[in-house]
């Protein structure tokens, strides 16, 4: 049997992406090049990276909006859902709320991890 797959579901997905998206646009000025140079790809290329340093906070807003969006979305009473539509399968939702908290808690530690990881380093 088919599901059906409501706008309040592509919404949702929609928001859950275009949040994971701006959450690495944001992380990619910081992590971006020790990534690189881990991988062994030249420190000279990766410094070309720092251009969205001043675009941190704008990617780090519209990541928590966006993902903010998709938790209201997910969170809030559905007024009526067509049987057999995704929106009706609680196991559905449950992964969707399992994605989201997983995403929130990946990009917290994205966006805190170059704030943090000077005091772990030895000089």
């Amino acid at each position: 049997m088919e599901k059906l797959v409501t706008s309040e579901d592509k919404q949702i997905k929609a928001g859950l992406i275009a949040g994971g998206i701006t959450a690495i646009l944001a992380s990619v000025c910081c992590l971006g090049p020790l990534v690189l140079v881990l991988l062994g790809i030249g420190g000279a290329w990766a410094s070309t990276l720092s251009w969205f340093y001043p675009l941190k906070p704008y990617l780090i807003g519209g990541t928590y909006l966006l993902l903010g969006w998709s938790g209201y979305q997910l969170y809030r009473p559905k007024k009526t859902c067509v049987i057999g539509s995704l929106c009706a399968n609680p196991r559905y939702q449950r992964i969707l709320r399992i994605t989201l908290l997983f995403v929130l808690g990946l990009v917290s530690v994205l966006f805190l991890l170059p704030e943090v990881l000077p005091y772990f380093l030895l000089n």
